[in-house]
């Protein structure tokens, strides 16, 4: 019997991103307080994936139904960037991350019940020396608004990063393989799939392939 699932979230990035998992899933989404960032930024965004996970499953409604919910952040200096409220603000950001190094820190949930499972992962990301004119032709596309620290890693005319390291997806916004893990554990996948990345994704997956994927990934080469 298949579980439901649904992603707690209106972004497009991680629906395309779930969608690498092989899973059928729904998307639902709820307005939430995501809380405050103060303290440790990682325990801080787990608890607002939380928040927008509990709040969709108040409205499914399904105790069976495994509800995942993610939040992304990025640190620079200790100081947690959210998304811009203006642009302004995007303007600001952009600035400040301008040819230095950030955290993003994406904390993910998985919920069935009453019970919850949850990681965040961390990755370092250097910013490129991109001009003031490309801020504001970005910023003219409307891209900054909905995105933590006011970019996207993956925008293909921007492109604002030079160097990633660790999980690329946690920048985009989903890190499959933790979120894999979790499925896991749920018993919503069978196996830990970490070469999704590899097969079917543009970036590579930084954590080590287990070998039944590896030979899985070969068999689908033949």
């Amino acid at each position: 019997m298949t579980m439901r699932l649904v992603l707690a979230s209106a972004s497009p990035r991680r629906r395309e991103l779930l969608a690498h998992l092989g899973l059928p899933f729904e998307v639902l989404s709820a307005a939430v307080d995501e809380g405050d960032f103060a303290g440790d930024p990682a325990l801080a965004v787990v608890e607002a994936a939380r928040r927008k996970a509990r709040a969709v499953a108040q409205a499914v409604d399904d105790p069976a139904a495994i509800i995942v919910g993610a939040d992304t952040v990025v640190v620079l200096d200790g100081q947690v960037l959210g998304k811009p409220v203006d642009a302004a603000d995007a303007r600001r950001m952009l600035r400040d991350l301008r040819g230095r190094w950030h955290q993003v820190i994406t904390g993910v949930v998985a919920r069935q019940d009453d019970q919850e499972w949850t990681d965040a992962v961390v990755a370092r990301v250097h910013m490129r020396p991109y001009t003031d004119a490309e801020i504001a032709a970005y910023i003219a596309r409307g891209e900054p608004f909905d995105k933590a620290g006011a970019y996207a890693v993956q925008d293909p005319a921007f492109d604002p990063a030079d160097v990633v390291e660790g999980c690329f997806l946690t920048v985009v916004g989903l890190p499959l393989c933790a979120l894999a893990q979790l499925l896991v554990t749920t018993g919503a996948l069978p196996n830990d799939p970490r070469s999704v990345c590899q097969r079917a994704l543009v970036a590579g997956c930084s954590l080590p392939v287990p070998a039944s994927d590896q030979i899985l990934a070969t068999s689908n080469q033949l």
